[in-house]
């Protein structure tokens, strides 16, 4: 990654390092006029990642990333770019606007609902609703494939804590969305002045959430990406976003576009109908693949040196894997809340304290069984650590017993 000049790094950190120390926005850009005429995003990205690193928390960058915009905007909105139609990146841009828009109409709608008398009166305006609330949930995939093909391919690049601030956000996003569906279907349960005005308030707060979040993404974690990512690996992650899937809104003619071939990889020492010998038999690997991809469960594996090495790919995964997470720290795979719970299992799992590490959560109408197997070789050296996820919703209603002679074609 292209690295700012020293003067100019050190300058950039005393704009930010004012702004969160109080010095209004309007006093810092006279000030440091002169520097922030040549800012850019890579560059602003670079040095919140630094600051970091230094000892500045995350929390405060996140919270007061839209004062570093109020002094940045100006020079970022000069930016321009040309993306092409098949880069994840329009097509992310794009879902931007469309869920923008999904927002004013919410808004709208929300005006009208508050100016009702009558319950029977804005029974449209309610559906209507209810409508962009299922969509703004539906955005979800929006969110899983920044999660798990643009940041993992930024931080490939040495740009790992603006994918933080950003999925932290996303958190709080999805909090935003599924009050707000919680809101609109309980309209017959509530009297009309408390709807009307907890829907307002809810759609103002979402509003604001996704304005802002959705600036810092177009104006300096995009154009990052667009600097440091390789057309190959654009290729790849064009791979990804396919297979994750888009929106209900995401534009038809940018979904249809041609997918990139997907060549085979071979490893190498290892002919692709090669036999792979193991102590209770052998299989081929396309066997081995079969095998693997066919268990009723999912499976992820991370090296001993916490990257992630290998994941199955079942016909419905339960949660979302891409080839873009592969050498990611597994630190990076998950929230930032809960990285400290992570990092205490792999450290049991390494010393040998413990073996087993498992939780269930429920998703919708199914609950999902996580195991953390430790992996270790026959001395017990370790290996890394197995996550293995199951649907078991229909395993906990089984009764009696069913045999072998039971079956039926």
């Amino acid at each position: 990654m292209a690295e700012p000049s020293e003067n100019k790094k050190e300058m950039l950190k005393q704009i930010i390092k004012q702004l969160h120390g109080g010095v209004k926005s309007e006093e810092v850009k006279q000030r440091f006029k002169g520097i922030l005429e040549g800012v850019t995003p890579l560059e602003i990205a670079k040095i919140e990642e630094e600051l970091v690193e230094e000892g500045m928390p995350r929390d405060e960058i996140r919270k007061l990333c839209d004062v570093h915009l109020a002094v940045f905007r100006e020079q970022l909105g000069k930016e321009k770019e040309e993306i092409p139609p098949e880069n994840p990146v329009y097509i992310l841009k794009k879902e931007h606007e469309m869920i923008l828009k999904l927002s004013e109409e919410l808004n709208a709608l929300a005006d009208k609902v508050r100016q009702g008398e009558e319950k029977s009166r804005i029974a449209d305006e309610v559906r209507q609703t209810k409508r962009i609330a299922e969509d703004m949930l539906d955005a979800e995939k929006h969110y899983l494939r920044e999660e798990n093909v643009l940041f993992p391919l930024l931080e490939k690049h040495g740009i790992k804590e603006p994918p933080a601030v950003m999925w932290t956000e996303h958190n709080q996003i999805r909090k935003e969305k599924k009050d707000l569906h919680g809101l609109v279907n309980q309209f017959d349960s509530m009297a009309l002045k408390d709807f009307s005005g907890q829907l307002g308030e809810a759609a103002r707060s979402l509003a604001d959430s996704l304005s802002s979040h959705f600036y810092k993404e177009n104006k300096i974690l995009f154009p990052a990406a667009l600097q440091v990512v390789t057309a190959e690996e654009w290729t790849d992650a064009r791979r990804d976003f396919d297979e994750i899937g888009y929106c209900c809104f995401t534009p038809k003619d940018l979904v249809a576009a041609p997918k990139a071939t997907e060549g085979i990889k071979v490893e190498a020492g290892m002919e692709r109908h090669g036999m792979l010998q193991f102590e209770t038999g052998s299989l081929s690997k396309e066997e081995l693949e079969g095998v693997l991809n066919g268990l009723p469960v999912d499976i992820t594996f991370v090296d001993k040196e916490d990257a992630v090495k290998y994941f199955s790919k079942g016909q419905e995964r339960i949660f979302v894997r891409t080839k873009a997470i592969i050498g990611r720290k597994v630190q990076q795979c998950h929230p930032q809340k809960s990285v400290h719970i992570v990092n205490k299992i792999v450290e049991a799992f390494k010393t040998g304290k413990k073996n087993v590490a498992e939780f269930w959560i429920q998703l919708g109408d199914r609950l999902v069984h996580i195991r953390y197997l430790a992996v270790r070789d026959k001395d017990g050296k370790y290996l890394g650590t197995m996550e293995v996820t199951q649907d078991i919703t229909d395993i906990k209603k089984i009764e009696g017993e069913r045999r072998l002679l039971d079956w039926k074609d």
